[in-house]
């Protein structure tokens, strides 16, 4: 039997929602992988539409679990009714949805707030000693629920190649130990059972980025 690993969504595009390449290798290295994604996504709305085209916020109004849906094909659940008793895994891609839609890192960076149910769902995880991948901008949610975890956002000395380096600075002012790492590398908090890499948090080809998210499901099915 294939492990069942829960990938939760953001909503569907980089700006407000999911990061959609990030959410389409992690489900073809899950399915490399032999393991069975169950997608869940919260049914809230998001926190804003941004048009982008325009790179611009609009009037519009969408909801997170509606717009996820496009991602997963219609094959998904309300964040509300994941079991982390039938499940092996947690994986969450990034995008600022993350930031925006899960928690309020957006808005108020460290001192932000993760919504419950995502909260509830990362705090089940680890208590069951389960496995949870993280990458791009999802890694702050680690860091603002396990104290002294140790993670990868990629490098903390920005540059045009690492445009959201500031992010790991952050992350150590929330008193956890941040580990620079290239976009294809992970690293693997083994006492949290966290992996965790860099993805677009990186300026690197696409296909560097979805090689790394490959070794994070990678490590993420064998810690399972």
């Amino acid at each position: 039997m294939g492990k069942r690993v829960a990938v939760v969504l953001a909503g569907c595009g980089v700006y407000d929602g999911s990061e959609i390449h990030e959410s389409s290798a992690v489900l073809v290295h899950l399915s490399r992988e032999g393991a069975q994604a169950e997608v869940y996504a919260p049914n809230v709305d998001q926190m804003h539409v941004v048009d982008h085209v325009k790179g611009q916020p609009t009037q519009e109004k969408r909801n997170v679990l509606v717009e996820s849906a496009r991602i997963a094909r219609g094959n998904i659940k309300d964040l509300t009714k994941l079991d982390v008793k039938g499940l092996d895994a947690l994986i969450i891609p990034g995008g600022f949805g993350v930031a925006k839609n899960l928690s309020t890192w957006a808005t108020q960076g460290k001192n932000c707030t993760v919504s419950k149910e995502v909260e509830d769902a990362l705090k089940a995880f680890h208590a069951a000693k389960k496995p949870i991948g993280l990458c791009c901008i999802s890694p702050v949610l680690a860091a603002k629920i396990f104290p002294g975890c140790e993670l990868t956002v990629g490098h903390d000395t920005e540059c045009e190649k690492w445009p959201y380096a500031k992010t790991a600075e952050t992350v150590k002012e929330l008193g956890c130990k941040h580990i620079n790492k290239h976009v294809t590398e992970v690293h693997v908090d083994v006492k949290n059972k966290l992996v965790t890499t860099s993805a677009f948090m990186c300026n690197a080809p696409i296909h560097e980025i979805y090689d790394g998210i490959g070794k994070m499901v990678k490590e993420v099915i064998r810690l399972a």
